[in-house]
C-alpha cells in the first residue's frame, strides 16, 4: 500500500487568523508540520488549501500543495477533493495543519494499522488522560472503544459517566485520521448525520453509518495551535527543547 499524508490548511480562523503562516522560530507553523510528517513513514506529503498566500509559502520551502476550492465545509471534503488528484495512493493519512508538534510516530501508528489490518476503512489515535479538569473539558473530546480497540462512541461529555469512577476509562481523542483512499471519498458524500450535529464532531458520521474506526492509543501528548496563547506556548517549548526542522 502506498500512504499519503494531506494537510488542509486554511487562512482564516475565529481566534487566529493567517495562523498557517505564524513564525515559530523562524519558519512557520505548516512548514513545521509538513517537514515533521516527512520524517514518517509516509510515501508523500501534500498541503492542501484555498489560499494563495500558503500555496507560495510552501513552495517556498521546496514542499507539495495542491490549490482547492474555497467551498469545503470540513477538512474531510477538502481531502476527498484532494483524492481526485492523487490517485495512485491507497490510504490518506489527514495530519492537522495547526499541530506543529507532531511526532513522526504518530503517524507512523496510523500507517502499520492499515499495514496489520487491510480490511479497516479508518483509524486515529488517542491518549490516556490523568486529569479530572481534562476530562470533564467539552473541548477535550473524549473517546471509549470495545476490547478490539474500535471506537464505540466519541464525546464532548465525560464518558464513561464515573458512576464507579476508574481513572483507567478515560482517553482523549487525537485528531489525526487515516482512511482507505476510497473510503474518504464515500465518506465526504455522506449526509451530517444527528449526533454528529448534536455533538459537532464529524467522526461519529462513520459510526452512525455503520462503519468501524480503528481507535490506537499513543504515549504523545501535543499541542495544537488555536490561540496566541498556544502559539507562544509552542514556541516555547521549541526553544526550551532545541527542536529543529531540516
Amino acid at each position: 500500500m502506498k500512504f499519503l499524508g494531506v494537510i488542509p490548511s486554511r487562512y482564516a480562523s475565529t481566534r487566529l487568523e493567517g495562523k498557517p503562516l505564524k513564525d515559530i522560530c523562524g519558519h512557520t507553523m505548516v512548514e513545521w508540520v509538513y517537514k515533521r510528517a516527512l520524517k514518517s513513514k509516509l510515501d508523500g506529503v501534500v498541503v492542501a488549501t484555498d489560499d494563495e498566500r500558503i500555496v507560495d509559502e510552501v513552495k517556498s520551502f521546496g514542499g507539495n500543495v495542491i490549490l482547492t476550492r474555497k467551498d469545503h465545509i470540513n477538512g474531510t471534503s477538502r481531502i476527498a477533493e484532494v483524492c481526485e488528484t492523487y490517485t495512485d495512493y491507497d490510504v490518506i493519512v489527514n495530519i492537522q495543519g495547526d499541530e506543529p508538534l507532531i511526532e513522526p510516530d504518530m503517524i507512523n501508528s496510523i500507517i502499520d494499522s492499515f499495514v496489520e489490518d487491510n480490511t479497516i476503512p479508518m483509524s486515529t489515535l488517542k491518549y490516556k488522560l490523568t486529569d479530572m479538569a481534562e476530562i470533564e473539558n467539552p473541548n477535550a473530546v473524549k473517546v471509549v472503544t470495545d476490547k478490539n480497540d474500535f471506537a464505540i462512541y466519541f464525546s464532548r461529555s465525560v464518558i464513561p459517566y464515573p458512576r464507579n469512577l476508574n481513572m483507567d476509562n478515560y482517553y482523549k481523542h487525537v485528531g489525526i485520521y487515516g482512511y482507505k483512499r476510497d473510503f474518504v471519498m464515500e465518506y465526504a458524500k455522506m449526509a451530517s448525520t444527528p449526533l454528529e450535529l448534536s455533538e459537532s464532531l464529524e467522526q461519529l458520521r462513520v459510526l452512525e453509518n455503520g462503519y468501524k474506526i480503528k481507535v490506537l492509543e499513543t504515549p504523545y501528548k501535543i499541542i495544537g495551535v488555536d490561540t496566541q496563547e498556544e502559539l507562544e506556548r509552542v514556541r516555547e517549548y521549541i526553544t526550551k527543547n532545541g527542536l529543529v526542522i531540516d
